[in-house]
């Protein structure tokens, strides 16, 4: 049994992490700590033929992992899944809505910021789970994020299918041809390492924000008279048809209900955003990149949905005939709110144009999924609560077992090809959305635990590379609504006059099953809550330690060799 040294290193003085210094001390008093329930030492690159298998490789530059953050959350729920909440909910309610749950994805990534610039983990957010509350918690965490994008995945190449039909009816070319296609395509770019992925995926989720900053500029133009009619519709209707749409009922409460509703369609809209927080254990110098890729990914997007929703407000009635429509179809030009606001404009052609765009988005999408799902079990094996095959990489540091094992399941993607097989996917695909909402609420908490850890360890702040803006505070307050929106989520089955019991089941089941993963694995297990005095804050610090220094010092050399760095660095990169 491997004991670490109880020797422990903190980030001393300043924050910026490029002046940022290594202090150690002695670590009297805090006992020491069994590491083989920890993923500290698969925590860091390795590269050659002599090392062991089982290590990532720190690929991914600070661009790389802020588009790839923007890449998952900038996906058809803004492009397509907009349409839908405005024709519910109305434009006045669509705004505060998805601003409001802006604020708390901001705690979410936050929190997750805080602790993962402290000790960057390759596990993620569950590893966080296991060291700071409870190993029981950090399985479920692994587990229910792991079946989220399992189902995701095939979700979005049924999409993408979908969105070729706009081109290539199904009577000519069945689906399940595209679906082979886009998933061969994403295999592919997954198993070519890390650094191949992250450029892929910077340059596709380049093209994404691209594209949104057209729609948000074109649809500015719209509102305010430079389409081809001459309209100029501003604010017209947000006083007729109305700032909001009553919802399921009449007045004052169906009014609130559609408000309610846009929150948790922005919820699932937003979802994603907080997977930077499982690329953390391939990210170069993560405790500066992290933290800076945390705060761009909430500004970018939080700037993009709300100036989105605002625009759509202003161009598209929410009672028009052309949104009601839109609201039927599913992943194709003609569900796209913007493809309505163009067409009451009168512009010709562009519709084809935002097909080619959602296809782009949901490829992406399908990508980073496929990602996201084969580091979260990676994560999981490394700590032993998986298989110890699926934390086995390749010479590239790429987990082939975990790759293969996640792409298997992409294979329910082929339901969706049989008619009678759609009903059964759609319920698959209502059960794990949950899992999203739990995921935010067990960061939540783990960071609340953090910062109990780090207080009774005596850890000051400002020794910390980033620090949460609003605390524990900021926690407790995105806990509770993110808790009350998952308990509301579907709670239509119980205001739309008959009980739709199946929508009751798949909305809700994920929530027991989570409950079930937590005390089965206390069971199994037989594992005990973490105290805030023996947390483990320190196990693998040193080595995050030192691999700063060393990217730090070739940093400094490098802009020095390029008078202050190139010109990307100096003029471009801070789009990116």
């Amino acid at each position: 049994m491997a004991i670490w040294s109880t020797d422990r290193s903190a980030s001393a003085g300043e924050k910026d992490p490029e002046a940022m210094t290594t202090a150690h001390d002695s670590m009297s008093g805090k006992g020491e700590y069994d590491t083989t329930q920890y993923a500290a030492p698969d925590d860091h690159a390795v590269v050659g033929d002599a090392q062991p298998k089982d290590k990532l490789q720190r690929g991914l530059q600070a661009r790389h992992i802020t588009m790839i953050a923007i890449g998952g959350a900038l996906g058809t729920g803004l492009i397509v899944g907009t349409g839908k909440a405005l024709a519910q909910a109305g434009p006045g309610s669509i705004f505060i809505g998805y601003t409001f749950v802006g604020l708390l994805v901001f705690s979410v990534m936050a929190a997750l910021g805080e602790m993962a610039s402290w000790l960057p983990l390759a596990s993620g957010f569950s590893g966080y789970a296991t060291r700071f509350v409870d190993p029981a918690l950090g399985t479920a965490l692994g587990y229910t994020y792991w079946f989220k994008y399992l189902i995701t995945t095939p979700n979005q190449l049924t999409a993408a299918a979908l969105v070729i039909q706009y081109w290539v009816p199904a009577e000519k070319i069945n689906p399940g041809v595209w679906i082979t296609v886009f998933l061969v395509l994403i295999l592919g770019i997954n198993y070519f390492g890390i650094k191949f992925f992250g450029e892929f995926e910077f340059w596709l989720s380049s093209l994404k924000v691209v594209v949104i900053v057209g729609l948000i500029l074109l649809s500015l133009i719209l509102a305010l008279g430079g389409g081809p009619t001459g309209d100029r519709p501003g604010f017209r209707y947000w006083k007729n048809p109305g700032a909001f749409k009553p919802y399921i009922a009449e007045g004052a409460e169906g009014k609130f209900l559609g408000f309610w509703n846009s929150l948790i369609n922005a919820v699932f809209a937003y979802l994603g955003t907080e997977l930077v927080g499982v690329t953390v254990g391939e990210a170069q110098n993560p405790r500066r990149v992290i933290p800076k890729a945390i705060k761009l990914t909430f500004y970018r997007i939080l700037f993009f949905y709300c100036l989105s929703v605002l625009f759509l407000g202003m161009i598209v009635p929410y009672d028009s005939e052309e949104l009601a429509f839109a609201t039927t179809k599913s992943n194709s030009a003609a569900a796209s709110p913007f493809v309505v606001a163009i067409r009451l404009a009168k512009i010709d052609a562009l519709p084809g144009i935002i097909n080619a765009c959602i296809l782009l988005f949901v490829f992406s999408a399908s990508n980073s999924d496929l990602y996201i799902a084969s580091r979260t079990i990676y994560g999981l094996a490394s700590q032993g609560k998986a298989p110890r095959i699926l934390a086995r990489t390749d010479s590239r540091g790429v987990p082939i077992y975990s790759l293969a094992l996640s792409a298997c399941f992409c294979l329910l993607a082929y339901m969706n090809v049989a008619d009678d097989a759609k009903t059964v996917f759609s319920y698959f695909v209502n059960l794990v959305t949950i899992f999203g909402l739990l995921t935010w609420i067990s960061i939540l908490v783990t960071h609340i635990y953090f910062i109990r850890a780090r207080k009774a360890q005596g850890v000051d702040p400002a020794s910390l590379a980033y620090v949460a803006p609003l605390g524990a505070a900021g926690s407790y307050v995105a806990l509770f609504f993110c808790i009350l929106i998952a308990i509301t989520k579907n709670f239509s089955v119980f205001t739309g006059g008959s009980f739709d019991y199946k929508n009751f089941i798949t909305g809700y089941l994920g929530i027991p099953l989570y409950l079930i993963l937590i005390f089965g694995a206390k069971w199994w297990s037989k594992t005990e809550g973490v105290r805030p005095e023996t947390a483990d804050l320190w196990s693998g610090k040193d080595e995050i330690d030192r691999e700063e220094q060393e990217f730090l010092e070739k940093e400094r050399e490098h802009r020095k060799a390029n008078n202050g760095g190139s010109f990307y660095e100096r003029f471009v990169a801070w789009l990116f």
